[in-house]
């Protein structure tokens, strides 16, 4: 179904505060979410599967370290990225005053897709970013690359399984003062997504609205009902429909 950019911010928006986190703000989770559907990267159902580990999850702080001054090791104990990455990559940018580059090792996390939006931010700073993961059951390799001043990043999937345990959970990040060498098309064992792809999606979703699984689109309302307030004698003088 099409559905538009406001009813699919709202509705995020209320799903978040439903669980009612200490952690996280509910505004910058739910335009990560509209990011990422709007290139055609299936944002609703993404935070629709993070939704179990959010409300289950251990909500309190993350560890972070910082053992050289080009790398940053975070720990999330099994927490979903949704929550910390907006801090972590603020950090991370405060950090490069001391150095041309910086590695972030993001060790036992969830949910790595809905850190599209805030690495996409880094290019509008004059950052290239390059981000890696093994993506989740499937455990495919995705590898993400945006450089200075670019809008839409180039994505590589693998077509084959990492079989490496330990490193299903991580996420590795990098930034650079300096553009990366950009992937060819042709690169053996990867398939790619390249920007102008993810361009003509997010155009055409401003244009005619952006298209969600009917079936994700209902999992999301029933998520933001949560938040409604039942109705009363109370609601019905106007106490509003959100409970905050």
């Amino acid at each position: 179904m099409i559905v538009t950019h406001n009813e699919l911010v709202t509705a995020v928006y209320k799903a978040f505060l439903g669980l009612r986190r200490c952690c996280g703000e509910a505004d910058v989770i739910a335009n990560m979410v509209a990011d990422l559907q709007m290139v055609g990267l299936n944002g609703v159902g993404h935070f629709n599967k993070a939704l179990p580990y959010l409300a289950g999850e251990k909500d309190g702080p993350i560890t972070l370290t910082k053992p050289t001054p080009d790398r940053i090791d975070v720990d999330m104990h099994g927490t979903s990225l949704v929550c910390h990455l907006p801090s972590i990559m603020d950090y991370a940018v405060e950090q490069l005053v001391h150095t041309k580059s910086l590695t972030i090792h993001v060790h036992h996390c969830h949910n790595r897709w809905l850190a599209y939006s805030e690495l996409v931010k880094l290019a509008a700073k004059g950052l290239a970013c390059k981000a890696q993961w093994s993506n989740g059951s499937d455990a495919k390799k995705t590898l993400y690359m945006l450089n200075k001043g670019c809008v839409f990043p180039e994505l590589l999937q693998s077509e084959d399984v990492d079989t490496d345990k330990d490193s299903q959970h991580d996420m590795i990040i990098e930034l650079s003062v300096s553009d990366f060498a950009v992937p060819s098309s042709g690169v053996t064992g990867f398939a790619l997504l390249d920007s102008s792809s993810l361009r003509d999606t997010y155009l055409q979703a401003w244009q005619e609205g952006i298209e969600v699984d009917d079936a994700e689109w209902q999992q999301l309302k029933q998520a933001a009902t949560v938040f409604l307030v039942e109705n009363s004698e109370t609601s019905a003088k106007g106490a509003g429909e959100l409970v905050v």
